[in-house]
């Protein structure tokens, strides 16, 4: 195995060798892209093709090439690349030949040129020269675990099994697994084409975290295992499931057991980081990272829990999470996996927590009224979103396409359950010119006149959905709230569907809590209309990504979206008329909203989750999904059409 081989997965560099600033000076570049006809978007599309760590991330002073201070260097790829003189030359050549290299006649590999011809890479950009020396070296150790926690993860998802069936020859496929995590195809162009995938044959990807053996052509054992006698003590968070080395059975063995040879090199570089960062003002991040650090030696997260919990946008420059957390990327949605989450504060978080903190105990009863008999409110604290600007997503956080915009954590122990987590709000990302103009198109392709002109491109309105789906993981019954027959989410529903209703709960919370934020006077009704809009047209954007994956697991933002807007259809708030033309004047059959009638219809909508979520209901919860996910209501295969015609946004990262 190769040595450029052996990195696909990430790994750990020192921070001078990937912050290869861009440097000025003249143009050097020989092969002109101009002539080539090879716009910036198009350069970055077969760079990817390529494998290649570059990003042409403007044409400042316009002249149609990518002069040598308009490109980055990218993390995550198997090199590191010089962006000065003839290396850069013979980059930019390879690109242009590409362009002209005919389309593949195999099959397989022509599937895998689509689904990267329909990326757009989207640039997360961090410059951190101006910061003083104790905050760079802790950056530098920081994307040292970040490339150690990719490995983690490539291990629990069964990529580093793959690795040694891929053909070196063929950099195209090479550049799909580094970014799909495997060989599969993720496109929602591709992502059913049986053939298509990054190994001859299109193998299937048993994840590490059950015995392969188990994992047959579907995700049925999934069931078997929940209806084990012993399935509580098989499906913890914080294990995977292996054979018995003596006879038949199964056992847990808990992760710090299981990828011992991975986690422990991870607490020594958290620990480093720790030492690394000097700053005084930083006690809090410090405090973390040695608690995060043994977190990773003993498989005991509350310690890291309560140390992350106190930490703050009023007390930290950085936001750091790592650790296993969500559990949607593996088959059955139970086991937790490994990500580091690395962004800077944004201090404009800080306006919105004042505004809404004296407002979450109200927030609670409000739900809690629509269920009254059956539902209690609880006394609640948590603290309410901090923005933060992304440095680097790494293993379970960086998807092949899109990016998490919020999140909530943790989903278990004492932390969650007291209501202490801490809530996040991504504010740097889809922000780029060419995302808001991609989004702008994509509405204008679904929806009328009268709805597009509230359409707006400020991120008010997206933050604060995104604030107001967090605060909602926080109130009402969530994951380890127990129904009244003694079980929490995961055993009512099971995992996938669990997964799903939780965040139905707190994207209609989204929904919900406008209404009441409007009437406080924090909101116009003008800017209510367009926090409306903006979560419309996000579900949208979900449904167009299908309800399911090819194996047959629900996709839980997708099916929640599809349950919203059938149900705001079904109460008259949204109405799809498929002779109407949609404003870009292309498509016909476009939605028209009736923002008078949204509150209301809401206000349905939170009450029959509610209802849902506090009495473990899965019947009510599997007719809902049917209804909205399975009928005719929602128009699926228009929303489908619309957005298939744009490429999807692939976030790139570059640290400099």
């Amino acid at each position: 195995m190769s040595k450029t081989r052996s990195l696909l997965v990430g790994a750990p560099v020192a921070l001078t060798a990937l912050a290869l600033a861009s440097c000025g000076g003249a143009q050097r570049t020989t092969t002109s892209m101009r002539e080539a006809q090879i716009d910036r978007a198009r350069f970055n599309q077969l760079a990817l093709r390529l494998d290649l760590p570059l990003f042409w991330a403007e044409d400042a002073n316009g002249n149609g090439e990518p002069d040598p201070d308009e490109v980055r260097a990218l993390l995550f790829y198997p090199s590191t690349p010089s962006l000065d003189g003839e290396a850069l030359d013979r980059a930019i050549a390879r690109v242009a030949a590409e362009s002209r290299v005919a389309a593949p006649t195999d099959p397989r590999r022509a599937l895998v040129v689509a689904e990267l011809d329909h990326a757009a890479p989207t640039l997360v950009e961090t410059e951190i020269a101006a910061l003083p020396e104790a905050h760079r070296a802790f950056v530098g150790h920081m994307l040292n675990v970040a490339g150690m926690v990719d490995r983690l993860y490539a291990r629990q998802t069964g990529m580093d099994a793959m690795t040694s069936r891929l053909d070196a020859s063929d950099t195209a496929s090479a550049s799909l697994f580094r970014r799909n995590w495997g060989p599969v195809c993720r496109g929602s162009t591709t992502e059913r084409e049986a053939a298509c995938s990054a190994i001859e044959g299109a193998p299937r990807q048993p994840v590490d975290v059950y015995p392969a053996a188990m994992q047959g052509q579907d995700d049925s054992f999934c069931a078997t295992l929940e209806a084990r006698p012993d399935a509580q003590a098989l499906l913890g968070h914080f294990s995977v499931v292996r054979e018995a080395e003596t006879g038949d059975g199964l056992v847990a063995v808990p992760y710090h057991e299981a990828y011992a040879d991975l986690m422990r090199p991870i607490a020594a570089e958290l620990r480093a980081a720790a030492d690394a960062m000097t700053d005084p003002n930083e006690t809090a991040l410090v405090a973390y990272l040695r608690a995060a650090a043994s977190g990773f030696e003993t498989n005991d997260w509350t310690p890291a829990d309560e140390a992350w919990s106190r930490m703050s946008a009023r007390n930290s420059q950085w936001y750091v999470r790592v650790g296993p957390d969500e559990t949607y990327w593996e088959p059955c949605s139970i086991h937790a996996g490994f990500h580091l989450t690395f962004a800077r504060i944004n201090q404009g978080s800080l306006v919105w927590q004042d505004r809404l903190t004296p407002l979450r105990a109200e927030m609670e009863g409000s739900l809690a009224s629509l269920v009254s008999d059956r539902y209690a409110a609880r006394e609640v604290a948590f603290t309410l979103p901090d923005f933060i600007d992304i440095v680097v997503n790494a293993g379970d956080d960086r998807d092949a396409f899109g990016a998490t915009i919020g999140q909530s954590l943790p989903n278990w122990g004492p932390v969650s359950d007291e209501g202490r987590g801490r809530t996040v709000a991504m504010s740097n990302l889809y922000t780029d010119a060419d995302s808001l103009a991609r989004r702008r198109a994509q509405a204008s392709s679904l929806l009328g006149s009268e709805a597009m002109a509230i359409y707006s491109d400020d991120q008010t309105s997206g933050l604060l959905s995104t604030i107001l789906h967090e605060a909602g993981h926080n109130l009402g019954p969530s994951h380890d709230y127990r129904a009244p027959s003694g079980q929490n989410d995961d055993e009512a529903f099971g995992g996938a569907l669990a997964s799903m209703l939780e965040e139905l709960k707190a994207q209609s919370c989204a929904l919900f809590f406008v209404e009441l934020l409007r009437e406080r006077g924090i909101l116009t009704d003008a800017q209510a209309r367009e926090v409306y809009l903006d979560s419309i047209v996000w579900a949208f954007g979900h449904i167009s990504r299908g309800m399911y994956t090819p194996t047959g697991q629900r996709k839980a933002y997708s099916q929640l979206a599809a349950v919203q807007i059938g149900f705001l259809i079904d109460q008259g708030a949204i109405t799809w008329d498929a002779a109407a033309l949609a404003v870009d004047g292309t498509h016909t059959g476009a939605f028209t909203i009736d923002f008078a009638r949204l509150p209301a219809a809401v206000r349905e909508l939170m009450t029959a989750v509610m209802a849902i979520k506090a009495t473990g209901d899965r019947a009510a919860a599997e007719a809902l999904a049917a209804r909205y996910v399975e009928g005719a209501t929602v128009p699926h295969a228009s929303i489908v059409e619309r957005y298939q015609g744009f490429p999807q946004a692939s976030f790139v990262y570059s640290v400099h």
